[in-house]
This record gives structure tokens, C-alpha cells and sequence, in this order.
């Protein structure tokens, strides 16, 4: 949800002030190659040895910057099974087999990676760490009790606006005065292409329990500040023409102090909308690999970031809908246009089990 910072508030400007109190905003605020020379053998030998050396130079240099543990975060019922695996991220960017030893609560877990969930309903954690026990990741494990709706994508398909069967109803195709999110070689996008706060919203059909988990793994490169380019969870979300209404959990992509988190109201029209926290700084800002989640149970929603909470909001206004997604993109500033791919989801889950 465009409540930027400062964001447009008429199609010239727009401000988006501190805020610390929920505040009402309508409809009407927006925003030479060079050529080589034919070398001797004398300079070829030599140029040849130097590159030998820089490529022995830079192979011993290369190193593991982290260990990636998929998938990010997991829906199981009990006794139901899921499969995790480990791989190396290098410093060059490039990925490679690894060796590690599995750990989980909750439940079993094998050398091969297979975790089997116990009985008990909860929040668990999987956890990779290197053979050499210099570095770790963990992934989170929520097991639901029996009858709880679970959905977890790795966006495979590619689909505009995504579908996925028939599972997600769009605020473009649906909604009509906003926009589609597409899916696509593991990323799902939205594509804002015009006015403010018209974000790009999914959300995921059929009835949901009132208590709700969204769980998603980021993706932002090449971040603009002056774009407010936010991957949004949405709770209790409904979407039918020309309202949209519910709970926007937003994080900024950003590296720096303008990154934020903000927890919003939908109310129904375009524009209308009701901010119940908006807390700043660079702590809130996403980037590639950060896993970001979203609760509501009764009236308190949550907002965590790689498993650790950062803001609350409580509010009593809606008490059904769905789980989805979103994607804010303000088109104005000069770079903008078009940066709709520089961010997004590489997979989600939702579960109408959150642990209060």
C-alpha cells in the first residue's frame, strides 16, 4: 500500500509523514571496443602464465558466503512428511553441493533431509548447519492441527495474473481499479504500472479460518528508495470488484534508513485506507534471501522478519477473509517505471493455523 515516504498525495506530491497514531486517507490522495593487437609469441606465453595464475588466484579465494536450506518455511499436518535440502551460496554468487547435518524440533528429521512432523500443532524449526559447524541455516516448520487449510507454491509456472488452478483471485482481473501479480520461473511479481495505491494483490480463494499465517521468502536487487517498491502479506483479505478489503503487512526493499514496516487497513476503496503502524529504519528493510511472516490472531496482527518480530498492530474491524500477497510500485519518480521485476516472492505459504 502506498503510504510512502514521503509518497505522492496528488498526482504533483505526496508525503508520507511519520506516523504513531492510524491515520485516514481517501481516494483523492496519490503521487569500443578497443581491437587487440596480434600478439608475439613472447607476450602470449606471458599473458597466458598470468592468466593461469589469476585463475589458480581467484579459485583459492573463493569461499562459502552462507548455507541456503529449502524450502524456507513449510505447512505440514501431523505425521504428514516434507523434504528439506541444503546448498552452498560462494562469494562469486554461484551455488554448490555441501555437506551438512540436519536438526529439528517438532518432529524427526533424516540424514537425507526428510522431516516428519509430530503431533503436537506449532511453530518448529529445521535447522542445516555445515559439517565443519562454521554455518547454518534454518527454515520454519508449522505444524497445524487436523483440518487446518495449509497452501505453500514455489511460483513454478508461469502464469499472468497467476492462477495456480484457479487458487488465486486477482485485484486486477477481479478487483478491476487495481493490479495482477504474475508468476514465473520461482518469482511471482505484481505489476503496478500506473497510480498510487493501486498495489498488485493476490489473494488465495475458498474460506479460510480467522486466524491466519503468511509466510514468504524476499527476493530485491538494485533497490530505489524513491520507488517505495514493498512486497506486501495480506491477512483476512477480500477481493470483489472495485473493493478490496482487509490487513497489508509491507516491508520496503531498501538498504538503507528509509526502509520500513507498515501494518494497513483496507477498507474497501480505491485509496481508503487506514495505517495502524508505521515504524522506520534500516532494520525494516528487505533484501534477497530474507524470510518475512506475517500472523493475526483474534485482533493482534504480527509482523516478523527472519523469524524475529518487529512490529504489532490490533485492530477489530475485519474478522474473515483470505491469506494473499502484494507488490507497491510508485511510477512517478525518474527510474521507477519498470523496476516491477527487481523485487518479489520467490515462495509462500499460508496457513490458517497461527499459534496465539
Amino acid at each position: 500500500m502506498p503510504v510512502a515516504f514521503p509518497r505522492p498525495t496528488s498526482a504533483a506530491a505526496f508525503s508520507r509523514m511519520p506516523h504513531t497514531h492510524a491515520m485516514e486517507y481517501s481516494s483523492s490522495m496519490r503521487v569500443a571496443r578497443l581491437a587487440l593487437r596480434a600478439p608475439s609469441a613472447t607476450a602470449l606465453a606471458v599473458a597466458l602464465l598470468m592468466t593461469a595464475c589469476k585463475t589458480e588466484t581467484d579459485q583459492g579465494t573463493l569461499s562459502l558466503r552462507r548455507v541456503v536450506l529449502s524450502p524456507t518455511t513449510a505447512n505440514v499436518s501431523p505425521g504428514e512428511t516434507q523434504q528439506f535440502a541444503a546448498i552452498g551460496q560462494m562469494s562469486d554468487g554461484t551455488t554448490q553441493p555441501i555437506g551438512v547435518a540436519y536438526a529439528a524440533t517438532g518432529g524427526t528429521i533424516t540424514s537425507a533431509g526428510i522431516y516428519e512432523a509430530g503431533t503436537t500443532p506449532g511453530t518448529y524449526r529445521v535447522i542445516a548447519t555445515l559439517s565443519n559447524g562454521t554455518r547454518a541455516d534454518t527454515s520454519e516448520v508449522i505444524v497445524t492441527p487436523p483440518g487446518a487449510h495449509n497452501y505453500w507454491t514455489t511460483f513454478s509456472l508461469t502464469e499472468d495474473p497467476i492462477s495456480e488452478s484457479g487458487r488465486w483471485i486477482n485485484g486486477g482481473a477481479i478487483g478491476l481499479n487495481w493490479t495482477n501479480v504474475s508468476s514465473s520461473s520461482g518469482l511471482a511479481i505484481g505489476h503496478q504500472i500506473g497510480a498510487s495505491y493501486t498495489d498488485a494483490t493476490a489473494v488465495l480463494g475458498g474460506t479460510w479460518g480467522p486466524d491466519q499465517r503468511v509466510t514468504a521468502a524476499v527476493y530485491a536487487t538494485n533497490p530505489i528508495d524513491a520507488c517505495y517498491q514493498e512486497v506486501e502479506m495480506r491477512l483476512r483479505t477480500v477481493v470483489s470488484p472495485l473493493s478490496i478489503t482487509g490487513y497489508e503487512v509491507s516491508y520496503k526493499s531498501s538498504l538503507t534508513a528509509s526502509a520500513y514496516l507498515i501494518i494497513v487497513r483496507w477498507n474497501g476503496l480505491l485509496g481508503d485506507f487506514t495505517v495502524l503502524l508505521d515504524t522506520r529504519g534500516t532494520q525494516f528493510g528487505v533484501t534477497t534471501g530474507d524470510v518475512v511472516s506475517a500472523t493475526i490472531a483474534g485482533n493482534v496482527i504480527t509482523a516478523y522478519k527472519n523469524g524475529v518480530q518487529m512490529g504489532q498492530a490490533v485492530d477489530n474491524t475485519f474478522t474473515s477473509g483470505s491469506p494473499g500477497m502484494g507488490f507497491n510500485l510508485e511510477n512517478a519518480a525518474p527510474g521507477c517505471a519498470g523496476t516491477n521485476g527487481n523485487y518479489g516472492f520467490t515462495n509462500f505459504s499460508a496457513t490458517d493455523f497461527a499459534v496465539r
